[in-house]
């Protein structure tokens, strides 16, 4: 009886594991922080991430590693209903996303030295063509057609 116990046990735990493996897993973003750089490996000038995926009601918080950054939400790069954006001077920042999207930013003083990323927020990218029109410009312009194929 104990070798038939034991024999159920492990067919219910390999059943399981089957049904777990095969499932969708969902995983929660979780809250981020990006830093404001002047350097990174050989990037000069960057966030220290592009590209975050956070979940409704997450916050991402900037952090100003270096003196002379800033986050803008780029006009035209957000969903509808997003106030302007923009933080001061060498100070840290934070967002709390409310609204599912993506959105686009930039440092306000290194935009043309390609300083920006994109956050997307509930995994829905609706207002990506938005997001492809907007006017970038000198390296921002190559940096950010190759942010956009990756989103």
């Amino acid at each position: 009886m104990v070798k038939f116990l034991f024999k159920e046990k492990i067919l219910f735990s390999l059943i399981i594991l089957s049904i777990l493996s095969i499932a969708p897993i969902s995983v929660s973003a979780a809250d981020q922080t990006i830093e404001m750089l002047n350097k990174l490996g050989k990037e000069n000038m960057v966030f220290s991430k592009k590209i975050v995926k956070v979940d409704i009601g997450n916050t991402v918080f900037w952090k100003a590693t270096k003196p002379g950054h800033n986050v803008e939400f780029i006009k035209g790069g957000v969903p509808k209903g997003i106030e302007k954006f923009r933080s001061k001077l060498s100070k840290d920042v934070e967002y709390k996303f409310e609204i599912p999207g993506i959105y686009a930013y930039w440092c306000t003083p290194h935009k043309g030295m390609g300083m920006i990323g994109f956050i997307v927020v509930g995994n829905d990218k609706s207002n990506l063509d938005a997001v492809k029109k907007i006017k970038y410009r000198r390296k921002s312009k190559k940096i950010a057609l190759e942010l956009i194929s990756s989103l």
